[in-house]
């Protein structure tokens, strides 16, 4: 989808020097022309490593450094393509998945790529159990059985999983960032205490990918930089410099100067103001980022059932997608991004201040509840969040914002210390398991099986019978049947969870008008930088 109105403004440049380690904010000069300057948010990231990333501004960054075995095709967003195994099948029983891996690829390092490397990477995910392992674990894999299930002889790779699913989900979690390649031998000549290279990795990196890293300052900057020989084609520009700039509006300033080329956390208020500028255009995506609000079933009396059906009529979805967040979201009530298969587009919650009233009254408070709302503290998040505390006080609710930066509210959430908080969530791979998995099932309920990865865990929310359903949708080879079965999960969801779901949202990136070709993977959420010209 595109931003029509193109927009664009006359500026000066920012910053030569970017590798002398001169601080980004004091410098003023052209930006370089072998060199992508972008503006964004990343102090979501909490480490480098593909084993435990999970937030999106890492993920971009590591799309970018690694590959996997079976990549989505930037250019075709959805379509799935060979990336460092040239071919693969499947077995008669739909238990054992064979990858035959490409010759002549070489990790940064200069190491020649192996099946070695790609066992090893994929067990490593699975034996350091960091967040994101749940994407390969569903499959039946554990520490201890690991190495015996997938296994690395010669040029090929053989995985055994512990019962059938559909292919099409398999082959899609081989796309997400956890599958990464690593480096093996690079990895290991730094570990420490048995971590498999953990520390290292969480900021450097040891991939394939067109880029490198160069440099890493948390909740700053991070640059990247070309390497020779990248086995797709050398990347265009030589280096990418991300700056740390969470505000929208300042990002607008900075693009305007031509201080950056790009723009990717801009507000539809500073989008507004750039009409009729000379040098910038926006382009406008759906992406599958989707926003909701999740209610700690630990907390009363968020654990009422008849407070949380209140909650979702003092949400004001249409009049928030057309005040704050016009341009920038849509309505979107269940759990899966339009654009995936059983998507579920009608959405029958809608503000109703009267109704929210008499649900509280029913559920024993016609005074009234507090409430702490946790979110992280940026422009359009805090815009969202003062909307939403303002339609639930009307309704009785009495919402106290507790704002922090993305890491320290991630990591209330994953330890289930929030009470409400507005949060978004990304698809890991382009497969409605992937959201169906972490909103909708929930196998263990108890604080020690720490579920990170799964949302409903992390809420504290029981999935009851819904488990049992994504656990069907998922081995279910018909797509007509899978459709309907995620269908009506949704909508069982939306009706009953401990969730609100209410937005989808559209990726408004502004850039210079001598920017081009930069691709950011649709509704599958994987920028693309190396295919990049200025």
């Amino acid at each position: 989808m595109t931003f029509e109105p193109t927009f664009r403004t006359a500026g000066l440049a920012l910053a030569a020097a970017l590798m002398l380690g001169a601080s980004p904010t004091v410098l003023a000069a052209a930006t370089p022309a072998d060199t992508l300057v972008l503006a964004d948010g990343i102090d979501d990231i909490v480490s480098l490593d593909p084993a435990e990333a999970f937030e999106f501004s890492g993920i971009d960054l590591l799309n970018n450094t690694y590959d996997s075995l079976i990549e989505l095709d930037p250019l075709k967003p959805g379509e799935l393509i060979p990336g460092l195994a040239e071919s693969w099948d499947v077995s008669e029983d739909g238990m054992t998945f064979t990858f035959k891996m490409k010759s002549g690829i070489t990790f940064a390092s200069g190491n020649p790529v192996r099946a070695e490397d790609a066992a090893w990477s994929l067990q490593r995910v699975v034996k350091l159990d960091k967040t994101p392992a749940f994407i390969l674990t569903q499959f039946g894999f554990t520490p201890d059985n690991v190495d015996d299930l997938i296994k690395a002889d010669g040029d090929m790779l053989t995985i055994t999983i512990d019962k059938k699913f559909a292919p099409s989900m398999f082959y899609n979690c081989m796309t997400a960032v956890v599958a990464s390649i690593i480096d093996k031998e690079t990895a290991m000549a730094n570990e420490v205490n048995g971590d498999f290279g953990y520390e290292w990795l969480k900021t450097n990196t040891a991939g394939t990918g067109a880029y490198v890293l160069r440099s890493y300052k948390p909740q700053d900057s991070y640059i990247l930089e070309a390497r020779p020989g990248y086995w797709r084609g050398d990347a265009k520009l030589k280096r990418v410099f991300m700056r740390h700039v969470p505000e929208g509006s300042a990002q607008r300033l900075l693009l305007e100067k031509g201080d950056i080329d790009v723009a990717r956390g801009l507000t539809p208020t500073d989008v507004q103001g750039l009409a009729g500028s000379p040098d910038v255009s926006v382009d406008a995506d759906m992406e599958g980022y989707i926003y909701y609000l999740a209610a700690n079933q630990k907390v009363e009396p968020l654990n009422n059932p008849k407070v949380l059906e209140a909650i979702r009529y003092l949400v004001d979805y249409e009049g928030m997608v057309n005040t704050v967040l016009k341009d920038k979201m849509i309505v979107q009530q269940g759990f899966l991004p339009r654009g995936y298969l059983g998507e579920v587009t009608d959405t029958p919650y809608a503000l109703d201040v009267e109704k929210a009233k008499a649900l509280l009254a029913e559920a024993g408070f016609p005074n009234g509840i507090e409430v702490t709302m946790s979110v992280r503290n940026d422009p359009l998040r805090m815009e969202m969040a003062q909307a939403i505390q303002n339609t639930l006080g009307q309704g009785g609710i009495k919402v106290t914002l507790k704002p922090g930066a993305g890491a320290e509210v991630l990591g209330d959430y994953r330890a289930r210390n929030h009470e409400l908080t507005l949060q978004s969530w990304g698809p890991d791979y382009p497969d409605p398991h992937t959201n169906a998995s972490t909103f909708a099932w929930n196998p263990n309920n108890s604080d020690d099986a720490k579920l990170t990865g799964v949302l409903a865990w992390r809420t504290a929310w029981d999935a009851g019978e819904m488990t049992a359903m994504v656990d069907a949708a998922v081995v279910e080879r018909d797509s007509e049947k899978r459709r309907v079965m995620y269908e009506d999960i949704q909508k069982l969801h939306r009706d009953t969870s401990a969730f609100v779901t209410m937005f989808q949202e559209i990726g408004l990136t502004a850039r210079r008008n001598n920017v081009a070709n930069l691709h950011t993977g649709g509704t599958t959420d994987q920028v693309t930088y190396w295919y990049v010209t200025k």
